[in-house]
């Protein structure tokens, strides 16, 4: 299965084979893996207006009392706000390092847990989800699939999978982003999310930073070593203009 290979964006399920026989794997995040630190300090600029919560509430309604499971949660940054509501919170992700952070961040939520798996292995019952959320951890369309059918799986009828991934079109960090990535379309992959059921909302945000430093750091494990200086050199304040692409489906009844 033909997956575009991005060494500075959130992990794209995928299928290994051994033997024949499908297997888990997924494309390494180097930007949390590495440096969950310095992404730590992205996730806190990333939607300082919180556009992309106001537009997931529309679009899939409260989550109060909802069984909500948050895919790729890396370091467990979102799993509090859904906490605050929810009933229960189910945190995935594959990276072992960063299972122990998410865990350390949620040791006082009593309703989140969060386990090892993957996109396409959660691990959980089948229909006992309401909510499927990943945030910037699908962007390549094709190669997806065996993801989108754990969802389908895992939910319940009406249920809803929403997928926040950024807007390649939207300048400037979309112009950086296809600078470092010339082979993707997010044409293409709006018409892989427009095939299979999916709505599709455009959230402007702004990434607020605290200081130059953590602006800069942040670029530097977003881009390569050139793109990031474009983008350092056009970036004069601390705020980035950034743009989502909300896809919401729910399982059918």
């Amino acid at each position: 299965m033909a997956v575009l290979r991005a060494p500075r964006v959130r992990h794209t399920p995928a299928y290994g084979e051994n033997e024949g026989v499908p297997t888990p794997r997924v494309i390494s995040s180097p930007n949390v893996w590495r440096w969950p630190d310095v992404y730590e300090l992205e996730n806190r600029a990333q939607d300082a207006d919180g556009a992309i919560w106001r537009a997931l509430r529309a679009a899939v309604g409260p989550w109060d009392g909802a069984h909500v499971v948050d895919v790729g949660c890396g370091d467990g940054f979102h799993l509090p706000v859904f906490a605050a509501t929810a009933g229960t919170v189910t945190g995935i992700e594959p990276h072992p390092a960063l299972v122990a952070r998410a865990r350390r961040r949620t040791a006082g939520l009593a309703n989140t847990t969060v386990h090892s798996g993957h996109a396409q292995a959660t691990g959980l019952p089948a229909g006992s989800v309401d909510l499927v959320h990943a945030r910037t951890a699908y962007f390549f369309g094709p190669g997806c699939e065996p993801g989108f059918d754990e969802a389908d799986r895992i939910l319940r009828p009406g249920g809803a999978l929403a997928i926040v991934d950024l807007d390649a079109t939207a300048a400037p960090y979309g112009g950086w982003l296809r600078a470092d990535l010339p082979r993707y379309d997010p044409h293409a992959v709006q018409a892989f999310f427009d095939r299979r059921g999916f709505s599709t909302t455009l959230v402007d945000t702004m990434w607020r930073f605290d200081d130059r430093h953590a602006m800069e750091s942040v670029l530097r494990i977003e881009f390569s070593a050139a793109v990031a200086a474009r983008a350092i050199a056009a970036t004069v304040d601390l705020a980035i203009p950034v743009r989502y692409r909300l896809h919401v489906r729910l399982r059918r009844l």
